[in-house]
C-alpha cells in the first residue's frame, strides 16, 4: 500500500484479528477518542483501555457514524452495520497497524527523544528543512504509545522526510516506538529529570531511550551527555556537539548575547565557524545547537544552516484560550497551520460551551503535501463536520477555492491587512474564535485586535495539567467510583465555565458549587453535567428548578423551607442532597438529628434523595486518624438509616482530595475533588504524588531605580536596602490578591531564575523587589508562583494555606488558559 487508505479486510489480516467483516469499507482514519470524530464513514475506532474503558465509547461512536472497530471484546448492543476486528491486545493492534503503514514507505525518517526539548527541536527542524523536504511530522506533542502510531499514519507518497519524536514514562516502552519509528537519523536532546519515577535509575532511563536508534545509520548527540554509554550505542556514524570537550564534532567554544540575540562561535572539520540564534534562554540555545549539528550532519553548508537558524521563529505549541472583545473568547493558536493541528485545535474548539456560536479564522496552509485543490476540500469537509458556524478565510488558496466550504457565515479576504480592515464589519459578538494561521501571516495582530486590553498580571492555567491531575486520583479510584469536582469560588480562582468545560469534556460525572448564582453561570456558559449547590438560598430557590441545579439541604430549617416552595410550585421528586455532620460543625444534620430526618423523608413525594454526604475534617493528617475513624462510622450509620427510610438506594460520597489516596476504604459511591485538581494535596508531598501545578502567576517590571544607603521605600518608610541598590517595581499588590503580608522581605519572586524579596510594605496596585545583584530591566517577566515557585511556599510563607493563595488572586487579573 503506499496511502493511508486501505480496507477493513487488509487491516483484519495486518492485525491478524478475528471477527467478521459484514461489509467492505476503505479506511483512511484512525479514532482513538469518540469526542473526536472527524471523517467517520473512514474511520476505524480503537476501543483502548487505559483510565476508561474505550469499549463504554462505542455506542457513542457508532451513533457518529463509525462503523468499524477493533475490539478486545464484542459489543454489548446489536449494530448490524459494523465490523469488529477482535484482538487480545487493541494498543498493540493499533501500534501495528502503524508499523505496517511505516514499512510501505522508503524515506529518511529523524526520530527524536530526550528529557526535554523534543518537540521543539522537531518544529525547528521542520523549520529549518521545508524548504527543501516534503516533511510529516508529529502534530503538536503527540509522542506517546498512542500518538506515535496516529503521528506515523499520516505519511503519504509525497513525502521524503518524516521527522518523529518519542516519549516514554518507563521501562519497555521505546522497543514499540521504535518498530513503528524506524528513523534513519537519530536524534537525541537533553536529559534530565523527566520521568525518572519510571526507572530504575537515571543510567535505565538513557539506556531506555538509546533504544530508539538502535537502527540507525547516523546519531547526533551531546558528547559529554553519552560519555557512560559507549557500548550501549549501537550506531556506527555519530555526530557529537559539546560546549566542553574539543573532541566532539561540533565544539561551540563561545557564546556572546548580542541585541536580545545569541552568537555562538564553533569548531568544525577544523575551521571556525559561527551562528546567531535569535534566543537567549538557556534551553532555546541548547535546543537551536542541536538543530545547527543535525544541519551539518546531514552535509548543509556552514553558512547555509547559519542563514538558516538566524530566521527560526519561536514555537508555540500550546492553545491560549483568552477573553476577548464583545464577550467573545478567542482561542490563539496563531503561530502554525497544518491539516493535523487544525483538527486538534478545531476539536477544543468543540470543548468551549460558553457560547452557541463557533468561529474560525484561517491563514492559508503551506508544506501540505498534498495537491490545493485536494487540500482545501479536505480542510473543507473537517470544517463542516466540526460544525464551525463562521468561517473567515485569510490568503490567496482559500479565496481561489472559497466554493469548497459549505459553512453558513464565510469570509475570504487575500492577506492578513485586507482582513484586518475589515474586522468592524464582520461583527465578532458572543461567539468562540479559533485563530489558526501560518508564521508567515502574522495572524498576532488579529489577536491583538480580538483579546480584550487587560492589566498585565497575568494567571496562567496549563488545562492539560488539570486532566493529568483528574486522571491521578481516577487512577486511584476502586471502580465504579463516581467523581464530583469542585468549581466553588470562581474554581479556586482558576476560572468557573474555562474550568468546567474541560471537565465536562473529560467525563466527571457531577460539578459542584458553593451558591446558585454560580451554578447559573454554569449553565448559562453550556454545561450540561449535573451540578450540586452546597448553601442554597431559600430565596433563589426558583433558580434551582430554572436551570436544574441540585440543592444540599443540611437543616430542618432548610429542608422546610424547600418542601414549602416544592409544594406551592407543584415540584416534584426534584434531585437533592443531604449533608450530614459527622464532625466538621459546619454544616449539616447531626447523628442525633438523623432519625428525625428520616422521618420526614419517609413518602415524602416532594424530593428524591440524589446522594448524602459529610466531610473529613482531617483526612490529610495522620494524628487525627481516629477522628476520621470515627466520621466514617458515623457516616456510615448515618445513610444506613437513610437509605432504610428512603426504601432506595443513594450516592455516598465522603472523601475529600486528601481521602481519596488516604482512606481508600471510604471511597463509597463517589469522591469531591477539591484542591487536587489544581495540584496540590497536603495528604503527600509534592515530589511523591504525580500531580502537576496548574497554575502560573506572572507580571512584569515597571521600573527599576538604583537606591542609595539610607532611601527608604514604599508606604510609611518601611523598606530599606542597608546598602546602595537597587530595586524593581512590578505590576501587582494587594487588590490583585498579593497579599498585605507578603510585605518587608516575607514574601519572594522569581526574576531571571533568582529569588528575591519585597522591599517595603505591599502597596495596592504594585510592591517592590529588590534586585540589587540581577540585571533587570523594565517590562523584564517576574514569576509570583509556577512550578518551580510553588504556592505551598507562598502559603508557608505568610502562614496560611494554599487555598487562600489560589482564591485571593483577584479577577482583574487576567486569565489565559493554554491546551497542548
Amino acid at each position: 500500500m503506499s496511502s493511508n487508505q486501505y480496507p477493513i479486510s487488509a487491516i483484519q489480516q495486518i492485525i491478524k484479528a478475528g471477527g467478521n467483516i459484514v461489509k467492505e469499507y476503505n479506511i483512511s482514519s484512525l479514532i482513538t477518542d469518540s469526542r473526536r470524530i472527524g471523517n467517520a464513514a473512514e474511520g476505524l475506532f480503537f476501543a483502548l483501555s487505559g483510565r476508561r474503558n474505550g469499549h463504554e465509547f462505542i455506542a457513542e461512536a457508532y451513533a457518529a457514524g463509525v462503523r468499524n472497530f477493533v475490539v478486545k471484546e464484542g459489543p454489548q448492543l446489536i449494530m448490524p452495520e459494523a465490523n469488529f476486528l477482535i484482538v487480545t491486545d487493541v494498543l498493540q493492534a493499533l501500534q501495528t497497524l502503524a508499523a505496517h503503514h511505516r514499512s510501505s514507505f522508503n524515506l529518511d525518517v529523524i526520530g527524536i527523544t530526550g528529557s526535554n526539548g523534543k518537540t521543539i527541536v522537531k518544529e525547528w527542524l521542520y523549520q529549518l528543512l521545508c524548504t527543501d523536504k516534503n516533511i510529516v511530522r508529529n502534530p503538536k506533542s503527540y509522542n506517546s504509545q498512542i500518538g506515535v502510531p496516529l503521528s506515523v499514519w499520516q505519511i503519504n507518497v509525497k513525502n521524503n522526510l518524516g521527522i518523529f519524536e518519542a516519549g516514554i514514562s518507563t521501562r519497555n516502552e521505546m522497543v514499540r516506538l521504535e518498530t513503528i519509528i524506524r528513523p534513519s537519523i537519530g536524534v537525541l536532546t537533553h536529559i534530565g529529570t523527566a520521568h525518572d519515577e519510571g526507572f530504575a535509575s537515571r543510567d535505565e532511563k538513557v539506556k531506555e531511550k538509546l533504544l530508539l536508534f538502535k537502527n540507525c545509520r547516523l546519531l547526533i548527540h551531546n558528547y559529554e551527555q553519552l560519555m557512560d554509554f559507549k557500548e550501549d550505542i549501537s550506531v556506527k556514524d555519530c555526530f557529537t556537539w559539546s560546549t566542553k570537550f574539543k573532541q566532539a564534532d561540533l565544539y561551540v567554544f563561545s557564546e556572546t548575547v548580542i541585541k536580545r540575540n545569541t552568537y555562538l562561535r564553533a569548531r568544525y572539520k577544523g575551521d571556525e565557524i559561527e551562528c546567531l540564534i535569535p534566543f537567549m534562554d538557556g534551553a532555546s540555545v541548547e535546543n537551536a545547537i542541536v538543530c545547527w549539528a543535525v544541519m551539518l550532519a546531514m552535509g548543509y553548508s556552514a553558512a547555509e544552516t547559519d542563514d538558516r537558524i538566524e530566521h527560526l521563529n519561536p514555537v508555540s505549541m500550546r492553545l491560549e484560550l483568552k477573553t476577548g472583545i464583545n464577550d467573545c473568547s478567542v482561542i490563539d493558536d496563531s503561530y502554525n497551520s497544518d491539516v493535523q493541528s487544525l483538527e486538534i485545535a478545531l476539536n477544543f474548539l468543540n470543548q468551549q460551551n460558553q457560547h452557541t456560536k463557533k468561529t474560525l479564522i484561517l491563514s492559508d496552509i503551506f508544506q501540505s503535501g498534498l495537491q490545493p485543490d485536494v487540500l482545501y476540500k479536505q480542510v473543507a469537509e473537517m470544517i463542516k463536520a466540526k460544525h464551525v458556524d463562521k468561517f473567515v478565510g485569510v490568503g490567496k488558496a482559500l479565496s481561489k477555492y472559497q466554493e469548497d466550504f459549505d459553512i453558513p457565515v464565510k469570509h475570504f479576504y487575500p492577506d492578513t491587512p485586507s482582513m484586518l480592515q475589515h474586522l468592524r464589519a464582520l461583527n465578532f459578538k458572543e461567539e468562540t474564535i479559533l485563530i489558526k494561521g501560518s508564521r508567515s501571516f502574522e495572524f498576532e495582530s488579529i489577536s491583538r485586535a480580538l483579546v480584550q486590553k487587560a492589566h498585565e498580571t497575568v494567571m496562567e492555567i496549563n488545562l492539560n495539567a488539570m486532566v493529568n491531575n483528574l486522571n491521578f486520583y481516577r487512577s486511584k479510584l476502586k471502580p465504579g467510583v463516581k467523581v464530583m469536582a469542585m468549581v466553588k469560588a470562581f474554581s479556586y480562582g482558576s476560572g468557573t465555565f474555562e474550568v468546567a468545560n474541560i471537565l465536562q469534556y473529560n467525563k466527571v460525572d457531577y460539578l459542584a458549587v458553593a451558591y446558585i448564582d454560580e451554578g447559573v453561570a454554569l449553565r448559562k456558559t453550556g454545561i450540561t453535567l449535573p451540578v450540586m449547590v452546597l448553601n442554597p438560598e431559600a430565596s433563589a430557590f426558583d433558580k434551582l428548578t430554572e436551570y436544574n441545579l441540585e440543592p444540599v439541604i443540611y437543616s430542618f430549617g432548610l429542608f422546610d423551607d424547600y418542601i414549602k416552595y416544592a409544594r406551592q410550585q407543584n415540584v416534584l421528586d426534584y434531585p437533592v442532597h443531604l449533608k450530614i455532620d459527622t464532625g466538621m460543625h459546619r454544616l449539616g444534620f447531626e447523628n442525633f438529628e438523623v432519625e428525625t430526618l428520616c422521618d420526614l423523608l419517609e413518602e415524602n413525594r416532594y424530593v428524591n434523595i440524589r446522594s448524602v454526604f459529610s466531610h473529613l475534617v482531617a483526612s490529610d493528617a495522620a494524628e487525627h486518624d481516629e477522628f476520621t475513624k470515627t466520621q466514617v462510622r458515623n457516616f456510615e450509620k448515618a445513610f444506613k438509616l437513610i437509605e432504610k427510610a428512603l426504601g432506595y438506594k443513594v450516592i455516598r460520597h465522603l472523601c475529600n482530595t486528601s481521602g481519596i489516596v488516604r482512606w481508600p476504604n471510604a471511597q463509597y459511591d463517589m469522591v469531591r475533588l477539591g484542591i487536587g485538581l489544581y495540584g496540590i494535596d497536603a495528604a503527600t508531598p509534592a515530589t511523591e504524588n504525580g500531580l502537576q501545578p496548574i497554575a502560573s502567576l506572572k507580571t512584569s517590571v515597571s521600573q527599576v531605580k538604583n537606591i542609595t544607603n539610607g532611601d527608604t521605600i514604599s508606604y510609611n518608610r518601611s523598606g530599606k536596602l542597608g546598602n546602595n541598590g537597587k530595586i524593581a517595581t512590578v505590576r501587582i499588590g494587594y487588590a490583585d490578591g498579593y497579599l498585605r503580608a507578603f510585605g518587608n522581605g516575607v514574601g519572594k519572586m522569581l526574576v531571571k531564575g533568582t529569588l528575591v524579596p519585597t522591599v517595603g510594605n505591599i502597596t495596592m496596585d504594585m510592591c517592590m523587589l529588590d534586585v540589587s545583584d540581577i540585571d533587570v530591566k523594565e517590562g523584564d517577566e517576574v514569576i509570583v508562583f509556577n512550578e518551580q515557585q510553588r504556592i505551598e511556599a507562598l502559603a508557608e510563607q505568610i502562614g496560611t494555606i494554599p487555598y487562600e493563595i489560589l482564591t485571593n488572586i483577584s479577577q482583574r487579573v487576567k486569565r489565559v488558559y493554554f491546551y497542548e
